[in-house]
C-alpha cells in the first residue's frame, strides 16, 4: 500500500477469480488502499472437453471464432497445448474479439482479431458484425457454460450458424465468506468490486437480504459495466461507480477519482462548518 494515493486509508474487496486478481489488486494497491482479497469464483476446465476438441477437430468448416472474455482466449490455449496442437488454425480464420483485453490475450498467440467493438458487450460485437457477416457462415463461440444467450441469439438473427461450446465453467467460491462478514459487520470496508455478473451473484449470495440492507448502506458499490450492475440490482446493491470504459484498468481509475471527488466534498463540507470562537 503506497500513501499518499487517491484511495489512501480505503479498504477495498476485490471478489475476481484468484488467478485473474493481480493485476487489479497491484493497480489499487497503488493508488494506496487495502486491498481484502475475497475471490467468489474460481475458473475451472468444462465438465468435458469433447464439444471443444470436436470443434477444433472441424475448424476448417468455420469462418468465423469468437472470443467474449480473457478466460476463453486461456483456456482454448489450455486446450490446444494438451492435445499437441497450436494456434494457427485459429489465426487463419476471421476472428472476433469482445474487447482491447481479449484481444491483447489472441495476439499473445498471434492472432489479430479484426473486430473489436469499443463497448465490450455482446450488443456491440453484434453492432460491429452487421454487414460483415454473411449468412450462412459458421461461426464458433467458445466461451464458459451456461452464459448470456444475446450473442448467440442475435448472430442467428443475421444468419450465422453458431457452435457454442463450453471452454471453462464458473464455480462459486466461499471461503472467504466469515473473513468478509467480520470485515463488513465490523464497519471496515469502503467498497466492494464486481468484475462480472458471477462475482456480483456469488457474492450477494453469501448474505441474507437484511444483512445486505444493513452492511452495505455506506460501501460503495462499483461494477465493471451495466450487466454487471444490473445483476448486483437484482440483489439490491445500486453501483455508486462504473467506468465508460469496461476495463479492470478504467475500473482502478474510477474508484480512485470517487473516492478523490468524496474526500473533496467532505473537506468542503467540514470547512463550512463554524467554529466556536475561544
Amino acid at each position: 500500500m503506497k500513501n499518499g494515493g487517491a484511495l489512501n486509508g480505503r479498504t477495498i474487496v476485490v471478489t475476481r477469480a484468484a488467478e485473474q486478481a493481480g493485476r487489479f489488486v497491484a493497480l489499487l494497491q497503488d493508488a494506496g488502499a487495502r486491498v481484502l482479497e475475497a475471490p467468489t469464483i474460481a475458473i475451472e476446465p468444462p465438465i468435458s472437453w469433447d464439444p471443444l476438441d470436436r470443434a477444433l477437430d472441424e475448424l476448417a468448416t468455420f469462418t468465423w471464432v469468437m472470443f467474449t472474455s480473457v478466460n476463453g482466449v486461456a483456456m482454448v490455449d489450455r486446450r490446444l497445448r494438451e492435445r499437441h496442437l497450436d494456434w494457427v488454425g485459429i489465426a487463419g480464420k476471421r476472428v472476433a474479439a469482445i474487447g482491447p483485453a481479449t484481444a491483447d490475450a489472441l495476439g499473445e498467440h498471434d492472432v489479430r482479431p479484426e473486430i473489436v467493438p469499443g463497448e465490450y458487450r455482446a450488443e456491440a460485437l453484434v453492432e460491429h458484425l452487421r454487414g460483415v457477416l454473411r449468412r450462412g457462415e459458421r461461426v464458433l463461440l467458445p466461451r464458459a457454460a451456461q452464459t448470456r444467450d444475446v450473442l448467440v441469439k442475435e448472430l442467428t438473427r443475421l444468419g450465422a450458424e453458431v457452435r457454442e461450446v463450453p471452454a471453462y465453467v464458473t464455480k462459486r467460491v466461499e471461503d472467504s465468506a466469515s473473513r468478509l462478514r467480520e470485515a463488513l459487520a465490523a464497519g471496515g470496508v469502503d467498497a466492494v468490486t464486481f468484475t462480472s455478473s458471477s462475482t456480483a451473484r456469488n457474492f450477494a449470495e453469501l448474505f441474507t437480504q437484511d444483512e445486505r440492507q444493513t452492511w452495505f448502506a455506506d460501501v460503495v458499490v462499483a461494477s465493471i459495466g451495466p450487466i454487471t450492475a444490473a445483476t448486483a440490482a437484482e440483489y439490491g446493491l445500486t453501483t455508486h461507480v462504473m467506468p465508460v470504459e469496461y476495463t479492470i484498468p478504467a475500473l482502478a481509475r474510477a474508484l480512485g477519482e470517487h473516492f478523490t471527488r468524496l474526500g473533496a466534498s467532505q473537506a468542503r463540507a467540514e470547512s463550512r462548518v463554524p467554529r466556536r470562537s475561544e
